[in-house]
């Protein structure tokens, strides 16, 4: 009896050596997966309060929620409907509950809904590559619920502008929202150039550059230069999107330890966000040639 309790009692502590061990594995691969992404995101002097506090509870499930819905959407339309919706938009999409139409202005979700509708597999294929790489790590230190705001700030605000500015036109993608991702990340590098290793910030502002050079003038190809094979969409939601971010992101971006609703220069940017809503909407109502 004594030397089953023996035996049973150094098989329980082998176990617990091993969960000792894999759980230590597991938390120095997450330490360097945190480290990793704190000079990518943070400047220097914010790290450390990043690092003590770091951990994948919650997991960035926003951006991976968006991208699964906007993906399952793009299915549906490539696949299972009778048009097929792999380069371009075609009558099925035309038709969607999703796509903004200026003539359908007055079912408001379509303001926000036509982030979950593409152009073609280039199109999603675009924007779901931009805000997983770059939403997963905002995600990961700025939690869903800032990294959302800045996301829905910026589909809304493109939804808008392009109702405004190019008012003829549908709208489709969630550019709005990536752009609203990168103009925040953008104005915190270019704010902290200096403080997040200038070699590094260099390559990311002209990274930043690249893509949005390249997917702005395809965009550009597009609503003007490109053969009409059918509906045409507006490129506003691009810009309106990035100034989003570049206002309302950037405040929210730079206070990841801070309460940012304490912050004035989150009222300022948020003021000036609902007046341009406002107008907007009066515009939509008794300007529009939409009307």
């Amino acid at each position: 009896m004594e030397m089953e309790r023996m035996n049973t009692d150094t098989s329980g502590e082998e176990e617990e050596k091993e969960n000792i061990e894999r759980n230590s594995r597991v938390c120095t691969s997450c330490d360097k997966i945190h480290e990793s992404i704190s000079k990518w995101m943070l400047p220097e002097n914010a790290r450390g309060t990043y690092l003590e506090r770091a951990n994948c509870i919650p997991p960035p499930l926003f951006i991976i929620s968006i991208s699964l819905a906007e993906l399952a959407v793009f299915i549906y339309y490539a696949v299972w409907k009778p048009q097929k919706q792999w380069i371009t938009l075609d009558t099925g999409v035309w038709n969607s509950p999703f796509i903004y139409r200026p003539d359908k202005r007055e079912e408001t979700w379509r303001f926000i809904s036509y982030m979950l509708v593409h152009a073609g597999i280039q199109h999603i294929l675009g924007n779901l590559f931009l805000q997983l790489i770059l939403g997963i790590p905002l995600e990961m230190v700025h939690k869903g619920h800032r990294v959302s705001l800045v996301y829905l700030a910026g589909v809304i605000g493109g939804s808008l502008a392009s109702s405004v500015c190019d008012p003829l036109q549908a709208l489709v993608g969630a550019s709005g929202g990536v752009y609203a991702l990168i103009g925040g990340y953008f104005m915190n590098v270019l704010v902290n150039f200096r403080e997040m290793i200038p070699l590094f910030g260099v390559f990311r502002l002209l990274l930043i550059g690249i893509i949005v050079g390249t997917d702005m003038g395809f965009a550009l190809y597009r609503r003007f230069i490109a053969p009409v094979n059918g509906p045409q969409v507006s490129f506003v939601a691009h810009i309106a999107g990035g100034l989003a971010g570049m206002s309302v992101g950037y405040v929210i971006f730079s206070c990841f330890d801070k309460n940012f609703i304490k912050d004035p220069r989150f009222w300022i940017s948020i003021v000036a966000y609902l007046v341009f809503l406002v107008f907007a909407v009066f515009f939509n109502i008794f300007l529009s040639p939409a009307n």
